[in-house]
């Protein structure tokens, strides 16, 4: 990237590359992006030079690497997340440690934690929304689920599904005990 042409023509390809991989029309992306038509156009042509704001909405509209654009990259095809880069969450004094294990753009739609539970340790949540269901496996030690009324004892390799939609809780049963917990709101 020496010039300014060659980084105009850069992103003019890798834009319009990305448009016609989807089968998206200039017209689609317009609406998709708020970029007008014709920027659009002007842009794939490398007759225009887009602002970061343009650029970006761009971007989140054909689900491309925004910093990969101009480099050539692609955005991976396997997004790994280490283990000590998860984000946690203290399980406000209650003996769990909840790491999340699901993308931010899931929450509220689709989520995925990872339980760790010191003995006596208990997760009490408060109703979520109507229909809301949780779906527990027990990797290590035993846990009892408790959803409303109804109460279960899990052990390792046991999985329950059950409403979230009324107050219920996790507890650890007699030790330690580490589950994947996915929240599942309808």
């Amino acid at each position: 990237m020496n010039t300014r042409s060659e980084i105009h023509d850069r992103l003019a390809a890798s834009l319009k590359s990305a448009r016609t991989s989807k089968g998206l029309s200039l017209e689609a992306v317009a609406r998709l992006s708020g970029v007008s038509r014709s920027m659009v156009s002007q842009i794939e042509r490398g007759e225009s030079s887009p602002t970061v704001a343009t650029l970006w909405n761009l971007t989140q509209a054909l689900q491309v690497d925004f910093a990969g654009l101009l480099g050539g990259r692609r955005a991976p095809a396997i997004e790994v997340i280490r283990a000590a880069a998860a984000p946690v969450i203290d399980g406000h004094g209650r003996g769990v440690t909840i790491r999340i294990l699901s993308p931010a753009e899931a929450a509220g739609a689709h989520e995925v934690y990872d339980l760790g539970f010191e003995a006596g340790g208990r997760l009490v949540s408060d109703p979520h929304g109507p229909g809301c269901r949780e779906h527990l496996t027990v990797l290590e030690g035993a846990v009892q689920v408790v959803s409303g009324e109804d109460r279960q004892v899990l052990a390792a390799g046991d999985t329950a599904r059950y409403f979230a939609d009324r107050p219920h809780r996790i507890e650890a049963e007699g030790g330690p005990a580490r589950a994947i917990l996915i929240v599942q709101n309808s």
